[in-house]
């Protein structure tokens, strides 16, 4: 059964306009489902998930007890990286559609209870948009700078070192122009001048189309790539101790880099705060941002959010990469409530770039108990959510051969890395159906894994016991405790191996602990603290004589008494 649209109040002479107005902060602690179209449902039988198929399964969404909805990029595209390479940012494309069908989804959407965000990409577009088709033409037409176009070195080489996360040099050669432009991704991805005033207020004018068209708010691709250095420094060596590959996979060059001068440029701010004014326009709306920079995301993130001038929220790798223990973790909510005390986090263990959790972290044989544990912490973190699609399934990594692989950056960097399409697979939403119900097709556009279909979405409806049925039940506690949606978060000092906070808000209080190990605990618990059961789902022992014991994998969430 889908849940029923949320009642409106009866009329009465009391009421204002206060009333009927949206609540501006509906995003703070929200839990946002990320859809990625392609693989989502088919409805027309062409092996290629659509807007229609979406629509068509949103009351699961909404049983799910989310807020929010984010749609990957469906815009019109020649698809070489799979609709981050827009070439019409007003239309839907073909493939997926109408923009008579997103009206009738964001309708249905909001019918449910269900926001829906969008993702804009805008740091860069697709070479066959037409603003890149006449800005290549010659250096002195009316959009000749609305791209980074730079002269060679005095022997033909790039103008500096700065390179593409994809692979090799950020810089492409056009023989029309004699000169190199900018691309951070693809060749066929350049990047857009945000230098140039023009540039900015044609795609904040785009964003007004699709705020008026009733969207709830954006994700915004790769947010601090908007601006680069108009000096062109290159960048420097980063340095042994700062290492990190948590924005492009260790075996990517890219990493070599400390990337001073092509992103996370200090005129974003500017920027932002203009995106924000438009946002603030249409109350109620929202933008989460994607930050990455391995070196210095916090303290980006605590820039772009902080303030209430520029983003609402954003995102980092923190918990996209690394490694699931406990100290990793205590160490990152530390640093975010230090580096970033005034501004939002969206937190997210997986999505459509990086490999599912379930199996990036689970490495045992106790998966299922280890997903269980994962969306308690998840969903127990200070922050807004986002779950990846299938993610409450407790899909794994799909493993496919080269043959299968459609992703450029896979192909790039095969067998060392392999892209995202093991992400990317289709939802399994019938066990006995053929492509798991995704689609009539007789070949999807990315393979149907055979162990997925043991995972499929009418078997764990079915089933109390289910992982999916787990996530409803948390989501469900989280929505009754304001602590877990809106609430400060102190971390506290437990046993190797055991991540422990407290969460706080409107004179509610939680102690919350998570054994991250394959391996029984004992938690010895200050003598000060006095535990009642809360009643979180999944919660089999609670503190005896003073002890917490925490069985592999386990989660303890237990309220506070007399604070």
């Amino acid at each position: 059964m889908s849940a029923a649209p949320p009642m409106m109040p009866p009329m009465t002479e009391q009421m204002t306009d206060r009333d009927f107005r949206p609540d501006a902060d509906w995003w703070r602690g929200a839990v946002i489902y990320q859809i990625y179209p392609r693989s989502f449902q088919d409805h027309n039988g062409d092996g290629i998930g659509d807007l229609v198929g979406i629509t068509e399964r949103l009351e699961y969404v909404a049983d799910l007890g989310v807020d929010a909805i984010w749609l990957s990029p469906f815009f019109t595209s020649p698809m070489k990286d799979f609709g981050y390479d827009v070439s019409n940012y007003r239309d839907v494309d073909p493939i997926f559609g109408t923009l008579g069908d997103f009206d009738r989804l964001v309708e249905k959407a909001h019918s449910l209870g269900l926001k829906v965000i969008i993702d804009q990409v805008i740091s860069h577009c697709s070479d066959k948009h037409p603003w890149f088709q006449e800005s290549r033409v010659s250096r002195t037409n009316d959009r000749s700078d609305w791209f980074v176009w730079a002269d060679p070195n005095p022997d033909g080489t790039p103008p500096n070192n700065w390179l593409s996360i994809f692979g090799g040099s950020a810089w492409t050669w056009d023989s029309r122009r004699m000169q190199y432009y900018l691309h951070n991704f693809l060749a066929s991805q350049p990047d857009l001048n945000f230098h140039n005033p023009a540039v900015q207020d044609a795609l904040l004018d785009i964003m007004r189309f699709w705020l008026e068209r009733g969207i709830d708010g954006f994700r915004l691709d790769t947010v601090n790539f908007y601006f680069h250095s108009e000096g062109l420094e290159s960048n420097p060596v980063v340095k042994a101790e700062d290492f990190n590959a948590s924005t492009a996979p260790a075996v990517n060059p890219y990493n070599f880099q400390e990337h001073l001068y092509d992103k996370s440029r200090p005129e974003n701010l500017k920027f932002l705060q203009r995106l924000r004014a438009l946002m603030d326009e249409y109350p109620g709306k929202t933008t989460v941002g994607e930050i990455g920079d391995s070196q210095h995301q916090l303290d980006i993130m605590a820039q772009y959010t902080s303030g209430n001038d520029k983003l609402h929220m954003a995102y980092t790798f923190d918990y996209l990469g690394g490694s699931f223990d406990a100290k990793h973790f205590r160490q990152s909510i530390d640093a975010t409530e230090t580096s970033a005390p005034g501004g939002w986090i969206c937190l997210a263990f997986s999505n459509h770039d990086v490999v599912r959790h379930a199996s990036r972290w689970a490495t045992h044989g106790q998966q299922d108990q280890f997903v269980r544990l994962a969306s308690t912490l998840l969903l127990s973190m200070k922050g807004s959510v986002c779950l990846y699609q299938g993610e409450e399934l407790g899909l794994t990594e799909a493993e496919l051969s080269f043959e299968d692989l459609v992703d450029p950056y896979g192909i790039e960097f095969w067998p060392e890395f392999k892209g995202r399409d093991g992400c990317r697979t289709p939802m399994v939403w019938q066990s006995t159906a053929p492509l798991g119900g995704f689609s009539t097709a007789a070949k999807s556009w990315l393979p149907v894994p055979f162990d997925h279909l043991g995972r499929a979405a009418d078997l764990q409806i079915a089933s109390n016991d289910s992982v999916l049925h787990h996530y409803r039940a948390m989501l469900g506690f989280r929505k009754q405790h304001p602590a877990l949606q809106q609430g400060g978060i102190k971390t506290l000092d437990a046993p190797e191996g055991v991540l422990a906070f407290t969460r706080a808000a409107k004179g509610e209080n939680l102690f919350c602990a998570f054994n991250m190990t394959d391996q029984p605990v004992i938690y010895a618990l200050p003598e000060e603290m006095d535990l009642r059961p809360s009643g979180a789902p999944g919660i089999s022992e609670e503190p005896v004589g003073g002890s917490l014991s925490l069985g592999p994998f386990a989660a303890y969430i237990g309220t506070l008494a007399g604070r």
